[in-house]
Parts: C-alpha cells; structure tokens; sequence
C-alpha cells in the first residue's frame, strides 16, 4: 500500500509528472485512504505505530474492495483490525446476499441485450457502473455456489409441519416469456423454529415436478412430517400422498373460503362466510365436526353447491385440530408461506422479467437464505415445549 505518512502535496506533485498516472482517480484514491486511516486511527485510540496509554487494539492489514466512481472504478485498502471490525460505511454500503444477487440479475440481463427503459433506469439507480461480461461472471459464479449450497444442504432435524406453495414470475426462454412455477417448502423443526426446506424452478406444478420436488427433500433428509398444508392442486395432493407417505394433509382454510364464495351470490357472501367461520371457533375436532354437518343443513337449501363443496371438505379442512390447540392457527392455511411470497415478490419486482431460469434462482434463492439466517437467530414459531408431544 501507499505509504500514507509521505506528504500528499508532494505525493500529487509525483503523480502530475507522470505522463501515464490518472490524476484525479489517483488523488481521489489517495483522499478518501486518509479518511479511512484518520477514522481508524480514532477507533484504535492512536494512529499508526504510535504507542499511547488509549490504545484498545492493533492495525492487521488490509483487504482490498472495489469502489465505482465517475472517473472509474478505485481499488480500496480497508485496515482490518486484530479485533472488532471497521467498514467504512459512510462510502461503502456492505451489502447482503439479496441485493448482490438483485445487482447481478440486473447486471446480466443488461449485458445479454434484454434490458428495457425501466431496467436502464434501475441500473443508474443502483449505482452499477462498468458493466461487463466478465464483470457479470464473475458475480454470477461466486452467487451461484452460495445459493446452490443453500438449496443442497442437510436437512439435520425433524419436521412434524410443512408449508407448499408456489409464485409464478416471468422468465424469458428461447426467445419467449413464459411463467414459471418457483416451489417453496416451509417447515418448523422440533425446536419450534421455522426453515426454509427447499425450492425449485419447473414449468407447471405437475405431479411428476412435485414428485420429484418432494424427494429430493426426502433424499437430503427430511423426516418426521405430520402434516402438510396447501392449496387444493391436484398434482401437489397426489405427490404428497406418494412421496411423504404417513403425513396428513390440511386445505389451506383461506383458499377453501375463497372456492367456496365463488359459488355465491355477491351479496350473500358476507353471510355464507360468517356461517362457515363458526366452525374454526369450535373448541375442539368433534365439536367442528358437529357445527360443520349443522353450517351444511343451513347452506343447502338456498346454496347447495356451497353446502356440497364444504361437506366434501370436512377431513381436510379440519386436520389441524388433531395436533396441539397452541397451534391451530397457524396450521388452519397457508398464510405462514404466502406472506414469505409476498416479500419474495416485493424484492424482486424491480426485475418484472428474469434473463433465465438460474438468474431467478439466483435471486429467490438468495432471498430465502437471508430469511432463514434471520429465522434462525430469531423468535421460535411454537415453543420447544408445544413441539414435544409431536416426536
């Protein structure tokens, strides 16, 4: 590194004679190195080589960072520290696997042509500047290896609940923009914390893509699944009967609702809901069982394909009651996996368009993994003690 003592009038003097020396960037350069060496001379409590009673640690080097300015892009040479960390936040905002992953998404599908107006205002926004291939290569490897690591690795303890569901984002392929199906598990493990189990990319939510969905979280070790909660899709149902044999299934509550009044008058439909939600307030299986067949005479007559449908329902709609009380309510739908969907799709709406089908893994996948860390250190679920019982 540049010796920071020498005096900087004459260190830019130098620089002025040298025909090939960009003198602007260098001066830049040479600034903002001062301020990082005053801001960590501060923290330390004594500036380089200096011996003081205030000290609290030592220098230990540097690593070297990448800055993008007007006038190009500047290496920088950050002082580590022996111990505690310093990161200049005031120039350099560290940034999370997310936005690297949104940054690259954006950087890829502007080198590969397939960028619009709105993309090319994004890009400014953010801040990308010298986009290039072997920019976005290099990128692209180093987010690809931590997301696939994500997506593959053990699953090391048992599941007694897991969430299925699916977003439909747009992906150009061969020339075409298609919807794709983006699978996500949720499970809650034995300690009562929340994890993302997997994810996947396929056409349609097909049996044989669920299927085989399923046993690769099978395959990587997930077990002790009690009960799995959906939407009603066939393919999903079938698969799940097929592959996690033993577990109980629960309709997503919400969804039902939503089937339901599709069958109803628009006005009388407030009533028919209110009619059905006396269910779910009953206090335990057997007394829902009860209400339900009585909610089923009261619907017929003026609403019959409404009364059929809810009476089909009954084993499917009601299976969470089976499990512990303290439970219910986030077992009765989907909601835990739909609001993790939404914020999926809030963080990725600036794209609208992804380049390919890895481009949204990467992405999503990055997404899911900061969640997780956050899920992990966080609050639990369910109690561990409401989690006994179930193993």
């Amino acid at each position: 590194m540049t010796d920071l003592s020498i005096d900087l009038v004459e260190y830019l003097g130098k620089l002025s004679m040298e025909s090939d020396a960009d003198l602007l960037r260098e001066s830049l350069k040479m600034v903002v190195q001062l301020l990082m060496e005053a801001e960590v001379s501060h923290e330390i409590g004594a500036k380089k080589y200096e011996q003081t009673p205030e000290r609290v640690t030592q220098r230990n080097g540097y690593r070297r960072r990448g800055w993008e300015t007007r006038v190009g892009e500047i290496e920088l040479e950050i002082p580590k520290l022996r111990q505690g960390t310093y990161y200049p936040e005031w120039l350099l905002e560290p940034r999370r696997p997310a936005e690297k992953a949104l940054v690259n998404v954006i950087q890829e599908a502007y080198v590969s042509g397939v960028s619009t107006r709105k993309m090319e205002k994004v890009v400014r926004e953010l801040g990308v500047k010298g986009l290039d291939k072997s920019k976005v290569s290099r990128m692209t490897k180093a987010l690809n290896e931590e997301v696939e690591a994500f997506q593959n690795r053990p699953l090391d303890k048992r599941c007694a609940y897991v969430w299925l569901d699916a977003l439909y984002p747009k992906v150009r392929q061969n020339h075409r923009i298609v919807s794709q199906a983006f699978v996500i598990a949720l499970g809650v493990d034995e300690t009562g914390h929340r994890t993302i189990l997997g994810f996947q990319v396929g056409a349609a939510e097909s049996e044989a893509f669920w299927v085989e969905f399923l046993r690769s979280l099978v395959k990587r070790g997930l077990r002790g699944v009690q009960l799995v909660i959906s939407d009603a899709h066939e393919g999903l149902k079938k698969a799940i009967a097929k592959v996690l044999n033993g577990a109980s299934w629960q309709r997503c509550r919400v969804h039902f609702m939503r089937n339901v009044l599709a069958h109803v008058p628009k006005g009388d439909k407030e009533l028919v809901a209110a009619y059905i939600r006396t269910i779910f307030a009953q206090p335990d299986r057997e007394a829902a069982g009860q209400q339900l067949d009585k909610v089923v005479e009261e619907l017929a007559p003026r609403w019959p394909k409404a009364a059929e449908l809810l009476q089909e329902a009954e084993h499917d709609l009601l299976a969470y009651m089976r499990y512990p009380r303290a439970h219910w309510k986030r077992l009765a739908s989907s909601n835990p996996l739909e609001r993790l969907i939404r914020e999926i799709r809030r963080r990725t709406k600036v794209v609208q368009i992804f380049p390919d089908e890895g481009s949204l893994i990467r992405l999503a996948g990055a997404i899911l993994m900061e969640i997780n860390d956050e899920w992990a250190v966080g609050r639990r679920y369910f109690s561990e003690k409401s989690m006994q019982p179930l193993f």
